[in-house]
Parts: C-alpha cells; sequence; structure tokens
C-alpha cells in the first residue's frame, strides 16, 4: 500500500496541527476519594474509565481531538504510551506525543513503511529537484557565457569604430597640414617671380 506525496503532506500537516496541547478540566472529587476531572480526555473517554486530574493523557489528548490517541492506541497500545510518557520528562512528552501520532497515522496507511515511506519520497524528490536546479545552473551558465561573448564582441567592434575615427582624423590632420605647407612653399616662389619681372623692367627702360 503507497501514498502518494500529497496525501503524506496533508497527513503530516494534519499531525503537526494537532501539536497545542490542551489542559484538563477543573477536578472534581470521584467517588473513591480522587479528583477526577469534569470532561475526560480522549483516552479516557475512549477506554471508558474516569480520567484523574494526574491522568497521563490528559494534556496531550483532547477530547476534541479524539482521531489522535485512537491511531496511536491502534498502532502502540494504550500502555505502551503510558509507560513511554512516564519515563519521559515533562519538557519532552509533547514532543514525544506528536512523533507517537505522526508515526501512528503513517503506519495505519502504510503498513509496511509508515514514515520510512514518506521520508524516501521526499528524499526521491529532493534528488529530482537537486537535478533540475543543476540543470537550471548548467543553463545559467551557458547563456552567461553567450552573453559575455556578445558583450566582447561589441566592446571589440566599439573599439575598431573608435580606432577607425582616430585613424580618420590623423589622415585629416596629416592633408590639412600638407595643404598649409603646400601654401607656405607655393608663395615666395610668386613673390620671387613678381621682383624678377620689375627687374626685367627697369633693365629695358
Amino acid at each position: 500500500m503507497r501514498l502518494d506525496l500529497s496525501a503524506m503532506e496533508s497527513v503530516a500537516l494534519k499531525s503537526f496541527s494537532s501539536k497545542q496541547a490542551v489542559l484538563p478540566a477543573p477536578p472534581t472529587m470521584a467517588s473513591g476519594g480522587q479528583a477526577a476531572v469534569s470532561t475526560p480526555c480522549a483516552g479516557c473517554k475512549f477506554l471508558r474509565r474516569k480520567c484523574q486530574a494526574d491522568c497521563i493523557f490528559a494534556p496531550y489528548f483532547p477530547p476534541d481531538n479524539p482521531h489522535k490517541f485512537v491511531s496511536v492506541h491502534r498502532v502502540f497500545g494504550a500502555s505502551n504510551v503510558s509507560k513511554i510518557l512516564n519515563e519521559l520528562s515533562p519538557d519532552q512528552r509533547e514532543d514525544a506525543v506528536t512523533s507517537l501520532a505522526f508515526e501512528a497515522d503513517m503506519r495505519l496507511q502504510d503498513p509496511v513503511n509508515g514514515c520510512v515511506g514518506m521520508i524516501s519520497l521526499l528524499q526521491r524528490r529532493i534528488r529530482q529537484l537537486q537535478i533540475s536546479l543543476f540543470s537550471a545552473q548548467s543553463e545559467l551558465v551557458k547563456y552567461q557565457s553567450v552573453a559575455e561573448g556578445i558583450e566582447m564582441e561589441q566592446q571589440q567592434q566599439q573599439q575598431h569604430h573608435h580606432h577607425q575615427q582616430q585613424q580618420q582624423q590623423k589622415m585629416m590632420m596629416m592633408r590639412g597640414y600638407a595643404a598649409e605647407m603646400g601654401g607656405s612653399f607655393a608663395r615666395p616662389s610668386l613673390a620671387g617671380g613678381d621682383d624678377h619681372h620689375h627687374n626685367t623692367l627697369g633693365a629695358i627702360s
């Protein structure tokens, strides 16, 4: 008999939600001289006995949640549960009852595996999630590499474009400088030609 993960999780939540301890009602005197509570706990009600003021079940099996005690009693037995609780310190009993109730619910639904079946399912779920996470991380690294390559290519294109602009500016500066130098060389030759022309005219006259 197998349980799916959603059913197990719902049972787990139901078991942990019943963790709140309920204190017994104010005691009344029974016929035997011992104090008894007016509303018996779920354990005493199920066992059809008077619930005493010092009932070991009363703080952990409230009357409004009889299913909790029934499950624990069917799997472990009321006497064994009472023995376990009496051997523990008061601050450990609530956690012990929660564990017993959870194991009892799991054992009733999966008699072969109990909590182990749910643990195995959760472990398989964790492994599947780890595989999915590793795959997603690998894809992310791949996309990051592609993005870095595109960014590097854009930077190279920008650098090439900037270099071309610098070369063009240098060529324009050289052309301008050559034009200026050509003009400076041409002007003295023209001036010399004019002087030679004037000198020739004076000699003739």
